[in-house]
């Protein structure tokens, strides 16, 4: 069963060093990263910075539709096209398809704000106390909201959003 994660830190630089801890921790076979993208967003801007991780996954599983969707809903950026607005509930309720509701959108929305930044990941195998206490350990302090995705959701997301198969 696969996890969607976002790990929220209080500057716009944490996701970033949060991310070379995540691929420290997959080296060490403590975690398996499918696909992650990273969001930073500095006090002075309007809308955050979004990158997509290649580092850590050969091709991302889900890939930059889905990262341009999410990060299109959850701050009204229209990337790739996706116009939000009228569109915007008619794609959260295929989000919410895949097991990435309203509430959890809602939530992120509400947290990842001007001069924070945020680590999104969708992960598997996770030796859990190991990766807590590796992220307590960093100094980072993150906040951690997750949605765990039955293998059903995880089936769908990656059928309407994987671009190299």
């Amino acid at each position: 069963m696969a996890t969607f994660t976002v790990w929220k830190f209080e500057d716009p630089s944490g996701a970033d060093r949060a991310e070379q801890l995540l691929e420290s921790l997959q080296k060490q076979e403590l975690i398996q990263v499918h696909d992650a993208a990273t969001v930073s967003w500095p006090p002075d801007k309007k809308k955050p910075k979004t990158r997509q991780v290649n580092s850590m996954t050969r091709i991302g599983a889900l890939g930059g539709a889905f990262w341009g969707l999410l990060f299109g809903l959850l701050f009204f950026i229209p990337l790739l096209g996706v116009a939000v607005g009228a569109a915007a509930g008619a794609l959260g309720g295929s989000l919410s398809d895949v097991g990435i509701d309203d509430g959890l959108i809602k939530q992120i929305r509400e947290k990842v704000t001007p001069g924070t930044s945020a680590l999104f990941a969708l992960t598997s195998d996770a030796v859990q106390d190991k990766v807590l206490q590796a992220f307590e350990e960093s100094g980072l302090k993150p906040e951690l909201v997750q949605s765990n995705l039955t293998s059903e959701q995880e089936e769908r997301l990656r059928e309407a959003f994987a671009e190299n198969e």
